[in-house]
Parts: structure tokens; C-alpha cells; sequence
């Protein structure tokens, strides 16, 4: 059926009638901030601790706006007898805002869980080159990062967990006192009991029970009479 002429311009109408007729709402920002989702994308910050320098970021990062520098260091064996390894060590981790688009494709590429989204948005500058931020300012954006989600009731617990309970509770095993040990008295009274062989138990049980005579005694009354 061919549609009626006219039709999608009084459906557009209709829309700007309704429109019309509700009354405006506006935000008083910044007296009155935004309800915003836990997980906006407002900057990124930076668990240098996690960071291993392995630049995967930096080169996956479509606008090559983080710039990362390190420099190698040598760590002493861990056992006598072992070989030495060798260590990248951060020195600069920057994000330069003015040229990021928010794709987050850093984040999601990090292996080591380095990078989150913070749902701070209030960053602006005077000076666009204020708006890279070093390492110092990314480490302050991560305390705001919100906790993550709980996980589903029947969902299998994370390894990372799973191994940290297992060495608490192995380390709480090693630190527990012994067990308390018998008392001496109930260790030298249980040695002081014979140990009957097996063989006898057996033989005594077959063995019938002797007929011995029940003894005559006389009944009430009787005493009298004799």
C-alpha cells in the first residue's frame, strides 16, 4: 500500500506539537552537576605499578598522543648461583588530551591493567599545553576511577584471588602452633595396658560357659522349721 501523501511531514509535526507544549528543563551547570554513568569516559588514569613499559599503547594509539620513555636496569639474581635480568623502568608516561579522541583503544589493548577511565571531566585548560598530562597527574586521576561491577553469584572466582587465598591460607598453616600433645600420665596408662591377641578373643568367645551348681538356699519360712 503506497503511503498518504504527507504523512511523515504531520508525523514531524506531531513531535514538534509535543515538543512544544513540555516545559525546558536546564541543567544549572556547574552549581548542579550531571548524573553521570559510573563508566563515562571523562580522562584516563594511569597503575604505574602495573605499567612494564611494553609500548603496546603507544603504538596501537591511533593519534600517537602518548609519549613513553624508560630505560633499562640490571636485577641482581633472586637465588645464589642465578644469572642477572635485566628490567625496563618508567620514567615518563604523558597523555596529551588536546589531541585524544577517547577510543579507548589504549585501555583495552593493556595487558597488565595500567589504564582505567575516570568519569572526571573537569579538566579544562587556558593553555593547551596543560593539557598533557604527566604521569604525576595521571596517578592522581586514578583514585577516581570507581570500583569495579561485582561479579555474578555463580561466577568462577578471578585467579589473581584464588592464588592470594591459597598462599594466606598455606602461610596461616605454617604460622598455627602444633598440636597439643597427650598428656604424659595418659601416654604411660595407655602403655601399661596389656594388648590381648586377636586369636584369643576368638577362642574364649567359643568356648561354652561351665555348669556351675546354684547354691541351696533356703527360702523365707523355712529357717524356722529346721
Amino acid at each position: 500500500m503506497a503511503p498518504i501523501p504527507g504523512s511523515g511531514l504531520a508525523k514531524g509535526l506531531a513531535v514538534t506539537l509535543r515538543t512544544m507544549t513540555k516545559k525546558s528543563v536546564t541543567a544549572q551547570y556547574p552549581d548542579a552537576q550531571p548524573d553521570l554513568p559510573p563508566r563515562t569516559r571523562g580522562v584516563i588514569g594511569l597503575f604505574e605499578e602495573n605499567c612494564t613499559v611494553c609500548m603496546l599503547c603507544a603504538r596501537e594509539c591511533p593519534d600517537w598522543c602518548i609519549y613513553i620513555d624508560s630505560h633499562k636496569e640490571t636485577v641482581p639474581p633472586a637465588a645464589p648461583g642465578g644469572r642477572e635480568r635485566s628490567r625496563n623502568v618508567l620514567d615518563r608516561f604523558a597523555i596529551d588530551f588536546s589531541l585524544c579522541m577517547y577510543c579507548g583503544i589504549c585501555i583495552e589493548v593493556c595487558p597488565f591493567d595500567a589504564l582505567f577511565w575516570s568519569p572526571e571531566f573537569e579538566y579544562a585548560e587556558t593553555d593547551i599545553r596543560d593539557l598533557t598530562h604527566e604521569r604525576d597527574k595521571l596517578r592522581e586521576w586514578m583514585w577516581t576511577v570507581p570500583a569495579p561491577p561485582a561479579l555474578d553469584p555463580g561466577a568462577e572466582e578471578p585467579k589473581e584471588l584464588a592464588a592470594a587465598r591459597k598462599a594466606a591460607d598455606k602461610l596461616a598453616a605454617q604460622q598455627a602452633p602444633p598440636a597439643a600433645e597427650p598428656h604424659a600420665d595418659e601416654q604411660a596408662r595407655a602403655a601399661e595396658q596389656p594388648t590381648r591377641p586377636q586369636g584369643d578373643s576368638k577362642q574364649q568367645t567359643d568356648q561354652p560357659k561351665p555348669n556351675h551348681p546354684e547354691p541351696n538356699h533356703p527360702k523365707p519360712g523355712q529357717e524356722g522349721a529346721e
